[in-house]
């Protein structure tokens, strides 16, 4: 087992992780308001108090704060950072115009998603450039070994079978089942197999493997202890590689949602989830490991924050979605009381989980007997 980094190997890490996508999820909200002739005031790389900053030409101020756990762009008619509606009484025209909340519902929904898009466009673009660079591997999803006590020996499977999909979905290469049994450890799903011309299920109850990588980090996966062979691997151009990298990205996506709704219905524990020191620590990791490794942990980072952001939850940029949505169907905006009451729940809501999650990675210390 390899020692883990020290602590300001994990400093670094986390800065080098977090500032550059913070700064572009920002960039991107920031970039597309002034597309529209949105006026911002205020462009900050982590919350509270101020600790550097400068004021543009265009009244922008450009700012560190001492909390670097996120960031916000303030814009001209917002109240605060989670950009709750300021009463524009007493703005000239002009100044109305500049003004966030006075934009068309298309731009305001526009300028709140270009965030977690260029987050996902940045993983998107790590992970075409691997492809372009190591190619990809490509299997038949045929099965030509069991491990020992495989949950797939055990249900029926053979050797020669060939696994055409998984729980109703078209399995082509190999490599397209750890995306269909790695998250779902325990449950029972239907395998449907070509063996001898003839195509037949097979239920198996998906296995659960506690994985440990070198720094001791636990991991509860799905298995179903099966190998493939022949495997090979082929270079790719760049619009196939591009293409993978949706597919990478995507798919990540859909297992994060899984995660989500297993803790949420009780089949997974809480202490699954990590926080800023969880980060920090895989950062550090990661940044021992090599740039290759930590460039691919920045891009399942950046996945995350285009995820989360994206949960409707009020004081997130989903949760503006959501009441753009609902403008759209009642043709009219909430009241500013009734969203500014929404975004304080949101923000509660948001400060509960950060504080589980922080008690989670105190909790995995070696301090603690984690």
């Amino acid at each position: 087992m390899t020692a883990s980094p020290s602590l300001l190997t994990m400093v670094v890490g986390f800065i080098l992780l977090l500032g550059p996508l913070i700064l572009i999820h920002e960039l991107g909200h920031y970039l597309v308001g002034r597309m529209f002739g949105i006026k911002a005031d205020a462009f900050s790389i982590g919350f509270g108090k101020e600790v550097a900053g400068f004021t543009d030409r265009r009244g922008t101020r450009w700012k560190l704060s001492a909390l670097p756990l996120g960031g916000y762009v303030q814009f001209a008619g917002d109240m605060n950072a989670a950009s709750t509606p300021a009463s524009d009484v007493g703005l000239t025209a002009e100044e109305r115009d500049q003004t966030f909340h006075c934009k068309p519902l298309w731009q305001r929904a526009l300028v709140v998603l270009a965030g977690p898009m260029i987050n996902l466009v940045c993983a998107v673009l790590i992970f075409a450039a691997f492809n372009l660079a190591y190619g990809r591997m490509v299997a038949l999803p045929e099965v030509l070994e069991f491990t020992k006590d495989s949950p797939a020996q055990a249900a029926g499977m053979r050797v020669g079978d060939r696994i055409v999909a998984v729980g109703g979905n078209r399995i082509v290469d190999f490599s397209d089942i750890p995306e269909q049994v790695v998250p779902y450890p325990g449950q029972t799903i239907p395998f449907a197999v070509e063996r001898e011309g003839r195509t037949i299920v097979i239920p198996v109850k998906i296995g659960l493997h506690v994985e440990t990588d070198r720094f001791g980090n636990e991991a509860r996966l799905g298995r179903i202890g099966i190998g493939g062979g022949n495997a090979r691997v082929i270079s790719v151009g760049p619009a196939e590689a591009l293409g993978l990298g949706v597919q990478q990205s995507l798919g990540i996506m859909k297992m994060m949602a899984t995660g989500i709704g297993q803790i949420v219905e009780g089949e997974r524990s809480m202490k699954e989830l990590g926080g800023p020191i969880k980060i920090a620590k895989y950062s550090g990791e990661q940044l021992t490991l090599g740039w290759a490794q930590f460039v691919g942990f920045a891009a399942l980072i950046s996945i995350n924050l285009a995820f989360i952001n994206l949960l409707p939850i009020p004081g997130l940029d989903g949760g503006h979605l959501a009441f753009y949505a609902a403008e759209a169907v009642r043709r009219k905006p909430l009241d500013v009381r009734s969203q500014e009451w929404a975004v304080r729940t949101g923000v509660a809501l948001v400060l509960t989980l950060m504080l589980i999650v922080t008690i989670n990675d105190l909790a995995s210390l070696p301090i603690f007997g984690g």
